[in-house]
């Protein structure tokens, strides 16, 4: 399974052939508009000359200084920007499932831990202010176990849980379970 870097210039050379200029030509016109906003710059590339979103946000977010897409460089780094209550759920969530699943390697993918294995991504989490959000990364997995969620808000592909959440592990190693015979 590939892994995406997050190098923003691996864009630079479709950028140039596309375009037909040295990226250099596109940093030093974002820099002829001072200190225009994100959405000013973003507007220039792509309105007034043609840049995909994608290619545009290359070149917008690299003059700025950011050269990673990556925010976090493995899951240990995503836990400890957690406040202390967040970060101690996450951390006994992903290890309840690695204890009961085997061969789910935990990973960063997407700004967020993730647990994989040689098929696909099984389970994911994110954080926000008051909760904590899992996802078995399937609507059908989520359709299954909607009546066992017991109280947890569930979207179409995600269950709600409280930042202090007492871990379920039987519903976990469930839900994996079920996710990993999906993508097999």
């Amino acid at each position: 399974m590939a892994v995406n870097s997050g190098d923003r210039s691996k864009h630079f050379p479709a950028i140039e052939r596309k375009h037909g200029q040295p990226i250099q030509h596109w940093f030093d016109l974002l820099a002829d508009h001072g200190d225009a906003k994100y959405d000013e710059q973003m507007a220039l590339l792509r309105e007034g000359h043609g840049f995909s979103q994608a290619h545009a946000n290359a070149v917008v977010m690299t003059h700025r200084g950011s050269t990673t897409t990556r925010r976090f460089a493995d899951p240990d780094s995503y836990f400890d920007s957690l406040n202390p209550v967040q970060a101690e759920t996450a951390r006994a969530i992903f290890a309840a499932i690695q204890k009961r699943v085997k061969g789910l390697e935990l990973v960063t993918a997407w700004n967020q831990p993730m647990l994989r294995n040689e098929s696909g991504y099984v389970f994911g989490l994110t954080a926000a202010t008051a909760h904590l959000t899992l996802s078995p990364m399937s609507g059908a997995v989520m359709e299954s176990f909607a009546g066992r969620l017991g109280g947890l808000k569930a979207n179409k592909k995600t269950f709600i849980v409280p930042s202090d959440w007492k871990v379920d592990v039987a519903l976990l190693q469930a839900i994996i379970e079920e996710r990993i015979s999906e993508i097999s």
